[in-house]
């Protein structure tokens, strides 16, 4: 099995950014998801509430950030976030700290997408930590839902497509890591994996959203799949003897695809390199 993808997304909910290679960091891969854009309670705002937030792309330089939206002039942001613009933003059920954007990146973020919209920065002091029920020790994570990285075997998007009337691409799952060969679902299994000098430990599955029905292309809900038919058979009690809630899902929630914790600090992958699993569970 080897590394066919690397993506990262330098802003939550905008376009991914392919990568040849990447360093795996504390809160996941370098430059994944630092920003985000919240309300003006501080509350995450992503492709559930503006699915056109997936035609924007957002472009990392040495010491700036570009992002670029269709019918608007790009903007250029820089690194320096003032230190002492620090609010609390919630993702999901974690509440942390965040820089602030300055209000005339806010107004274009406002105006740009039709919503009140404010752009925060995660400091390095900032530590959001991972689900305390499958949290390793220290386990930290960026603006990302959950956990720092998102694996998934092209198989696993094969069978799915297998299933399904008209074939969706992998861009909607937004994954980090895409790997080739292997079984289906084979990711399901993998407890710690080897990629390069990069050692990773299988957390749990990923339960899937309304964003996946998103056309990351047009920005524009598609309809009921793939969470239909993955409904059909990747529910936790399809795939678990123990409960939903041991599992710490949802008895509707359909998975797909693999959290990752890196378990060293400053290692790259690159695609093309090989995937050794470590062991499985």
């Amino acid at each position: 099995m080897k590394i066919s993808e690397i993506n990262i997304y330098p802003v939550k909910a905008l376009k991914r950014t392919s990568l040849q290679r990447a360093v795996a960091e504390e809160r996941g891969f370098a430059g994944d998801r630092r920003f985000m854009l919240v309300d003006q309670n501080g509350d995450l705002v992503t492709q559930r509430q503006i699915p056109a937030l997936a035609t924007s792309s957002a472009l990392l330089h040495e010491n700036t950030l570009e992002v670029l939206a269709e019918g608007a002039q790009s903007i250029t942001i820089g690194s320096d976030f003032d230190e002492s613009a620090n609010i609390k933003v919630r993702v999901w059920d974690s509440v942390c700290d965040a820089l602030l954007a300055d209000d005339l990146i806010n107004k274009w973020f406002s105006e740009t997408f039709g919503s009140d919209l404010r752009l925060v920065k995660m400091p390095d002091s900032t530590r959001r930590r991972v689900n305390e029920k499958f949290n390793a020790g220290d386990d930290i994570v960026s603006f990302a839902d959950g956990y720092p990285i998102l694996v998934i075997c092209e198989a696993s998007l094969a069978d799915l497509n297998s299933r399904l009337d008209e074939k969706i691409p992998m861009d909607r799952f937004r994954p980090n890591i895409v790997v080739s060969g292997g079984e289906a679902y084979e990711e399901d299994s993998w407890r710690r994996i080897k990629i390069g000098g990069a050692v990773f430990r299988g957390v749990k599955p990923c339960a899937r959203c309304v964003v996946t029905t998103v056309d990351q292309k047009t920005g524009v809900f598609r309809g009921k799949e793939p969470l239909k038919t993955l409904a059909t058979y990747r529910k936790p009690a399809d795939l678990y003897p123990i409960s939903s809630e041991e599992m710490g899902f949802g008895k509707n929630d359909v998975l797909f695809g693999m959290y990752l914790v890196a378990d060293n600090f400053g290692e790259a992958i690159s695609v093309g390199d090989d995937v050794e699993i470590l062991k499985r569970g």
